[in-house]
């Protein structure tokens, strides 16, 4: 076998080759974190969701402020009620893996160096405050951009749908369920649209989803706030790929709406005083070449799946009188 006369390597061996898949993965920086925070989440999510598995089996409401907080102190006491809970747990980190996973699969095409996901656990009645990862490397094109902003959605939704179907199947009526419940949570197009199908006449709040529909639900909630047209969201890089330095106009109007709808869901306003100072600004990418056909029809179709997924107000109280944001 000849070699190089420097250093030593096969003469047919490259001195340079692409890394693999693999081999990118294992190389991440502190991975142990990512897998601690994933491993926090799983058990967030799963302690959660056994409690709502067990709520949902004895026609109790679904949310029960007072006895549900108390859901992760029971998991840690009674390991074995996990198990109840996987359902809703894998479904719903199914649905952000593959978000964040379409991020990352889009930044490894492209060679841009991006973090693996950071998993966000909560004691919540969700469970998660959702997922994201960190480029590390500059984005070289408005094309590269377009693509790594819009994968995760796609990926997200591509998932979401399988899970909702399957959670849909499970749920079922239960006349004044949700008038028991201390919180409500709102319906997006999409799934109101399944449940006019399956309950044809049942009023809204007397269908008792199944914990992975709840999950299918959490999933299109990220989805739609990802897609916000604003900042370096999912939506901003979509928007800033598409109409570059437009990108702050439209960022300016979109939290403009958001304003509006804080008329009717008083939370919107924190999001648009939080976004009008930090999140209308976008890293400027200076590769301006046309995105090409393909690409914007999936922005339009991206638009499609943010309007089946936006909820105006998505999780309401009940204060004994009446639903309150």
């Amino acid at each position: 076998m000849n070699a190089h006369p420097d250093d030593g390597r096969p003469l047919y061996e490259p001195f340079w080759a692409p890394p693999t898949l693999g081999r990118t993965l294992l190389a991440q920086p502190r991975l142990w974190l990512h897998i601690l925070l994933l491993l926090a989440t799983l058990f967030t999510t799963t302690a959660l969701g056994a409690r709502l598995q067990y709520n949902f089996d004895h026609q109790l409401p679904p949310f029960d402020l007072e006895h549900d907080i108390t859901a992760f102190a029971d998991a840690l006491r009674e390991p074995r009620l996990l198990l109840d809970g996987l359902p809703y747990a894998l479904a719903l980190l199914l649905v952000l893996l593959a978000h964040e996973a379409g991020h990352w699969l889009a930044c490894f095409y492209h060679d841009i160096s991006a973090s693996l996901p950071y998993f966000l656990p909560a004691p919540t009645f969700i469970g998660t405050f959702g997922a994201f990862i960190r480029f590390r490397s500059a984005v070289k094109s408005r094309r590269e951009l377009f693509d790594v902003g819009i994968a995760g959605p796609l990926a997200g939704f591509l998932f979401v749908i399988p899970v909702l179907g399957v959670g849909m199947a499970l749920s079922h009526v239960a006349p004044g369920i949700g008038q028991q419940s201390e919180i409500q949570f709102g319906s997006p197009l999409l799934v109101r649209a399944i449940e006019m199908w399956l309950f044809p006449g049942v009023p809204v709040e007397d269908i008792y989803l199944h914990p992975v529909a709840r999950a299918a639900w959490v999933g299109l909630l990220a989805t739609s706030l990802n897609l916000l047209p604003i900042g370096q969201l999912d939506g901003g890089h979509i928007v800033y790929a598409c109409f570059g330095e437009r990108h702050r106009a439209i960022s300016t109007a979109a939290i403009a709406v958001m304003a509006l709808l804080g008329f009717l869901y008083w939370p919107w306003w924190i999001w648009a005083v939080l976004l009008f100072f930090i999140g209308r600004k976008h890293f400027h990418v200076y590769d301006v070449a046309p995105l090409g056909p393909a690409r914007w029809r999936a922005f339009h179709f991206v638009v499609l799946i943010f309007l089946l997924s936006f909820i105006p107000a998505p999780v309401l109280y009940n204060n004994g009188q009446g639903w309150l944001p």
